[in-house]
């Protein structure tokens, strides 16, 4: 028997009944309320049962008392109404917590179920169960390695990201190990199995996630923590009232108006409630004890890779040699990427897309697996990718290796008939939503936030520096992750927050699991908890929010209505109710307390939406700065060529930066300030909720006057004068900062707005 069942019974007992009172049937309408009584004490009686085995003495108990009380005096209209109840507040649960289980099928169907094998005379394909340690695999482009193995081609590109959190594809060669679970990115190889399937790395992963999930421990419902001491306080004071007064219907009675259905069914109305808001933003929470768990969390576990960063490589940066043009390194780059399905290329690809570029047709493309693209482009030879560079590299290019280590970025060299020509640099960056996100989740109490990644220290202590995390763990295995997910959760409870197949097994040992599920492996978003299915990271504030306030809306329903049902015992008790009079008190006060936790469906202050005009604005302007972005390197470029003593380069470099200054970047900041900002300060709250950014484009604009005054000079003079030198050297340094933070702070604080938010 399900627990609809028991709703839909008791229901119609209740209905029946009272369209038979009505009707002047008063046996018959007696009758159908007594049976609903008594259908209703069957399956509660299995609840409490069940919840004592357990070692927990639940608000099921008092259910069962109250029914049976209920029917000992006769009162079956008050038990009708108390079997509904509980059978609605146990539907309700059912419900939300249908899905709570954690399934890891998706990890298995994920794994293939057959290698191809090599033999002497052919290749044949086996079941993965047959393949043993030192069986020779042939591993085709975009399959998964199978078994743990050891490379026999002479290189070998795979897309570990699943596995370590690295988002670009690594290379490999001869002799080196591969772990089962990654992806063949390049050319079809050959390894050797040095594991058979169920000793290699993907099934460790497997068996990880499923003790994890063995080991969690069993949640503990907010009803039955304020049942555990109610229960007792109740049977007290029932058992009391008899004792005293000899007369067992005040026991009753007492039990009758202590019937919890503020625990039974208004705390999980408020959880079911914000369950609800929370869907509307793209949030599916697998049951009301996840929500419960979500707002008592004070400890915040983050992955890297797809998680606060965008999980994909995007061009950070283009540097190019002396006569050539960003614009043509890029589209030239591009046009020979363009049919490639590498990420890297991709990336390339998209990144002139973004800048508006118009790609040629390439002809006789070539791609070797880990190296990268030869296709002949507008009748020039152009080379993308990891080749190899010049004996002496020219200064520009050790400036772009040198700009590249710290970031963690990967650099894709640009070879025009044989000349290097540029530099793209592609790193995974961080999420624009991130930071916010980090700072509105310690305001609704995280009080830790750590960082556990697979991947480099450069990058991820890099990203750790900016969001301001109390520690960062890099080179994390999968089971480093269970271990140090446990480690916090067994201190407070943890949310653990990642994307890939390697995060699965920590989502399932942390108190709550959280999975970027938009573009996350499948894996994970079935291992984790909570699911978010757009890919913004600020919806997990967004969810924190909710859960904290449903979470307080439950709580607060259960305690008053509680007291009030302590208040009314004590009366009962004292022989001033009688069962059918607290029947009615208990109801009038159920339902004071379900109109109460209602207000869960509410968002507390809620922004007001920002309106058509303010979201075009955003759009506009958010698609300028990916326009501008890449040019504010110009600043930092000139100042290198100055500091470097190539004067002529630049004084033709500064032209250039004071040009893009006048003709673009200060139109777009007067517009901001005319346009947007006024339209920003409604849904802020406050025009001075944009003053600072105003301030900031004072001082740019400052900047920029006094760039301009010294290419005046400059140019006066026919070069720069060596008075000129450090104030210049300053000026571009400091527009170079003060405009990336700009931007950054910018797009973090009003552009992630878009779309607007559902409340």
């Amino acid at each position: 028997m399900t627990v609809r069942t028991p709703l839909a019974v008791t229901l119609a007992a209740l209905a029946s009944g009272c369209i038979a009172w009505l009707l002047g049937a008063r046996a018959t309408a007696e009758t159908c309320w007594a049976a609903g009584t008594i259908i209703a004490i069957i399956p509660a009686t299995w609840w409490a049962v069940t919840a004592l085995r357990r070692g927990r003495l639940g608000v099921d108990i008092i259910a069962v008392l109250s029914l049976a009380g209920a029917l000992a005096v006769g009162e079956y209209l008050a038990g009708a109404l108390i079997g509904v109840m509980l059978a609605t507040g146990r539907s309700l649960e059912a419900g939300a917590e249908r899905r709570a289980a954690k399934d890891l099928n998706s990890l298995l169907e994920r794994a293939p179920q057959q290698a191809w094998r090599r033999n002497a005379d052919d290749v044949a394909s086996v079941p993965l169960d047959d393949v043993v340690a030192g069986d020779l695999l042939v591993v085709g482009t975009g399959e998964m390695v199978p078994v743990d193995g050891e490379i026999v081609s002479d290189s070998a590109v795979f897309d570990e990201s699943a596995l370590t959190g690295e988002s670009v594809p690594v290379r490999r060669h001869a002799g080196q190990r591969v772990c089962s679970g990654a992806i063949n990115a390049g050319a079809v190889i050959e390894i050797k199995a040095v594991a058979a399937a169920a000793d290699s790395t993907y099934a460790g992963i497997v068996r990880l996630a499923q003790q994890a999930a063995a080991e969690s421990a069993p949640v503990v419902r907010l009803a039955d923590r304020v049942a555990a001491w109610f229960v007792p306080a109740t049977l007290l004071v029932a058992g009391a009232a008899w004792l005293l007064s000899g007369v067992p219907t005040r026991a009753v009675a007492v039990l009758v108006v202590a019937t919890p259905c503020p625990l039974i069914l208004a705390a999980p109305v408020a959880i079911v409630s914000g369950m609800s808001r929370a869907s509307r933003l793209g949030l599916v929470v697998r049951g009301g004890a996840v929500l419960e768990n979500l707002g008592r969390a004070t400890t915040l576990v983050l992955d890297k890779t797809g998680t606060v960063t965008g999980g994909r490589p995007r061009g950070t940066e283009i540097l190019v040699a002396p006569g050539w043009t960003v614009a043509e390194v890029l589209r030239l780059a591009a046009s020979a990427d363009q049919f490639s399905p590498n990420v890297l290329a991709r990336a390339i690809v998209d990144e002139a897309a973004l800048r508006g570029l118009s790609l040629s047709m390439p002809v006789d493309a070539v791609e070797e697996a880990g190296r990268g693209v030869t296709a002949t482009v507008d009748g020039h030879k152009v080379s993308v990718g990891g080749h190899e560079l010049p004996a002496k590299p020219p200064p520009w290019a050790l400036a772009a290796l040198s700009r590249a280590a710290p970031e963690g970025a990967v650099v894709a060299w640009v070879f025009v008939d044989g000349r290097l020509a540029g530099a793209i640099l592609l790193a995974d960056p961080l999420r624009p939503d991130a930071w916010r996100t980090i700072r509105r989740l310690r305001a609704a109490g995280i009080t830790r936030a750590i960082m556990l990644t697979g991947d480099r220290p450069g990058p991820a202590e890099q990203i750790g520096a900016v969001l301001g995390l109390d520690e960062v763990r890099t080179r994390q295995t999968p089971a480093d992750k269970v271990a140090g997910v446990q480690a916090e959760a067994q201190r407070a409870v943890t949310v653990m927050v990642g994307d890939g197949v390697n995060d699965a097994p920590a989502l399932a040992a942390a108190t709550v699991g959280v999975a970027m599920g938009a573009h996350g492996a499948t894996a994970s978003s079935e291992a984790a908890d909570i699911v978010l299915t757009t890919d913004r990271l600020d919806r997990l504030a967004d969810a924190m929010v909710i859960a904290r306030r449903s979470r307080g809306i439950a709580l607060q329903s259960a305690v008053v209505g509680m007291g009030l049902s302590l208040l009314a015992m004590g009366f009962a008790a004292a022989g001033v109710l009688a069962p059918a009079i607290g029947a009615l008190l208990q109801e009038a006060i159920d339902v004071a307390v379900i109109l109460n936790a209602l207000r869960a469906l509410r968002g507390a202050d809620a922004p007001p939406a920002l309106g058509a005009e303010a979201e075009e604005l955003i759009r506009r302007f958010s698609t300028e700065h990916d326009r501008m972005r890449e040019s504010l390197a110009m600043f930092r470029d000139a100042a290198q060529l100055l500091g470097s003593g190539e004067r002529r380069a630049a004084l033709t470099a500064l032209c250039s930066a004071d040009e893009f200054l006048h003709q673009t970047l200060l139109p777009h900041e007067h517009a901001e300030d005319r346009n947007l900002y006024p339209a920003l300060a409604a849904p802020l709250g406050s025009p001075e909720a944009t003053a600072t950014m105003s301030r900031m484009h004072g001082e740019i604009d400052r900047l920029a006057r006094k760039l301009h005054s010294h290419v005046q000079i400059a140019q006066a003079r026919g070069r720069i004068g060596d008075d000129q030198i450090d104030d210049l050297l300053a000026c571009l340094y400091g527009l170079h900062a003060l405009l990336t933070l700009h931007f950054a702070e910018e797009e973090e604080n009003y552009f992630v707005l878009l779309p607007s938010r559902t409340t």
